[in-house]
């Protein structure tokens, strides 16, 4: 309901009567006044585009001036055609600098992270943390629509104190949340800059009528999930479906759902981790059949003398033994 009264804020700011809003999101007054209440979805849904369009302002009052009806359309425009996810966040900051000059978009990338900050530079987003939220998850959301690939998080930041209903960010955010922690910030694996857009002119038009969900929902497909699960596993070969899910910040069931869409299991996965562990360690090491078993995840040398003549067609002695002879 915070977020409901976040959004009726900007109807006082330009003197309007939010009642054709609140019946849109099939809401009262009174209703709004519960501190504590929820609301499903698709009535903030409801609500926030009747707002926009009502008040002719997509940022809802943040701004010191408004964003028109469509704004944020045609900034999805302008980074359409870009030829990787990096470039089109580059393209968006800079186009949303022409927007606004109330806050600055930049996007940091090194070896080990791709950080997007939002930067309130003259702190017109103070106290308007839906203000803040909305305008990362825009732009989180049009990257996995434009990539059509969930777009996991490894930290997203706030300038705020964690408000009463914090457990909600875990919902809009598939990664950890940290307040009091700095600028409005989301980093994730510089990886995903590298993958091209998958989304076309036609395509925009049909989201672009239905927008709004991509703010307040989860992207679900992921299409770098199996690489990161043998990343992961690489490290913590034992890992059961519980453990890796969570270490992802996926759910189990979306971990299998999603490992199959991309045509592979996770029991796949791991197999195909042994056996580069176990033909590495053949190769290069003078490590015993049974110590290479052990760093493969195998309990005993006999299962493992068994799963790696299914893999290979020979046994694991009979393999070091021919990789030996060719150097």
């Amino acid at each position: 309901m915070a977020f409901v009264r976040a959004v009726l804020s900007a109807y006082d700011k330009y003197g309007v009567d939010p009642g054709r809003a609140l019946q849109a999101g099939r809401l009262t007054l009174a209703q709004t006044r519960r501190v504590h209440a929820r609301i499903e979805v698709e009535q903030l849904e409801a609500l926030s585009a009747t707002a926009m369009q009502e008040l002719d302002d997509e940022a809802l009052g943040w701004f010191s001036r408004r964003l028109p009806w469509g704004t944020y359309g045609m900034l999805c425009r302008a980074s359409l055609g870009a030829p990787s996810l990096g470039t089109a966040l580059k393209r968006w900051c800079r186009h949303h600098a022409l927007l606004t000059d109330d806050v600055v978009l930049r996007l940091e990338v090194d070896r080990r992270a791709a950080r997007l900050l939002l930067e309130d530079a003259r702190g017109s987003l103070a106290g308007h943390e839906l203000g803040l939220l909305t305008n990362l998850r825009y732009v989180h959301g049009f990257a996995c629509w434009l990539l059509d690939s969930r777009l996991p998080l490894r930290e997203v930041t706030f300038p705020f104190a964690a408000p009463p209903h914090a457990a909600v960010y875990d919902l809009l955010f598939p990664g950890p949340v940290r307040f009091a922690a700095g600028p409005a910030s989301l980093s994730f694996d510089p990886r995903y800059l590298e993958l091209s857009p998958r989304r076309s002119d036609h395509d925009l038009d049909g989201m672009l009528e239905r927008a709004l969900p991509l703010t307040s929902r989860p992207y679900r497909r992921d299409r770098l999930l199996a690489n990161r699960v043998r990343e992961h596993l690489v490290g913590a070969i034992g890992g059961s479906a519980p453990i890796v899910a969570e270490a992802l910040h996926v759910s189990v069931r979306s971990l299998h759902r999603e490992l199959a869409r991309e045509g592979t299991s996770l029991s796949r996965v791991k197999d195909e981790v042994r056996r580069t562990i176990a033909c590495e360690a053949l190769r290069r090491t003078q490590l015993s059949i049974k110590e290479i078993a052990g760093r493969a995840g195998f309990v005993s040398e006999k299962s493992f003398s068994r799963a790696f003549k299914g893999w290979v067609g020979e046994s694991p002695s009979d393999y070091r033994a021919a990789s030996q002879s060719v150097r």
